[in-house]
């Protein structure tokens, strides 16, 4: 479904996020930003992410990932509340508990790449499978009210919004000397 979200079917603070996704098709952003994630940490090894944050009590990469996954799940649930007509308000969460319970850091980079795109190939199948009444549903999320059109263009640009610092700020990491990385331990 093609149509880009106007204000009023996505919170205000997604506004900055949204405008960073090209086009009018969310589906075809998502699909296009998987790759894009799967072969940045596709990268990577273990002994690269392990641990590695760039200050004190920001997440690792490790932790990100895990985090665009939660988010990603959690925003799809919402799109399909909203799309089927649910007109129960859907509450907030906190990612930070979210990722403080998940313990990221004791799994595999490559477990977390295979979730990732099973949640990333989940969505995009519940988006293809709507039809443009159920795309422009609206419904209130925390506290705001969002289409599921803004939900779709929600995940892209958070997505986009972490692919963004993770390059301005892990990826420059892994080219210094290891000595002078933050570490997990170090925190």
């Amino acid at each position: 479904m093609k149509g880009r979200p106007t204000a009023g079917e996505y919170g205000a603070h997604a506004e900055a996020d949204i405008v960073r996704v090209e086009g009018d098709d969310a589906v075809e952003a998502l699909t296009s930003q998987a790759r894009e994630v799967e072969e940045l940490f596709g990268n990577l090894s273990e002994t690269d992410v392990a641990g590695l944050r760039y200050a004190p009590g920001k997440w690792t990469l490790k932790e990100v990932l895990g985090h665009l996954t939660d988010d990603e799940r959690i925003f799809a649930y919402r799109a399909l509340c909203i799309a089927r007509g649910d007109t129960h308000p859907l509450e907030s969460f906190d990612e930070n508990v979210y990722v403080a319970g998940a313990k990221f850091e004791e799994r595999t980079l490559a477990s977390l790449l295979h979730e990732y795109s099973l949640v990333r190939a989940a969505t995009i199948a519940l988006f293809e499978s709507l039809t443009e009444e159920a795309w422009l549903r609206r419904g209130t999320v925390a506290g705001y009210t969002a289409s599921v059109r803004g939900l779709a263009f929600h995940i892209a640009g958070h997505e986009l919004h972490h692919l963004r610092v993770l390059k301005e700020r892990y990826l420059t990491m892994l080219t210094r000397p290891r000595k002078e990385l933050p570490r997990q331990d170090a925190v």
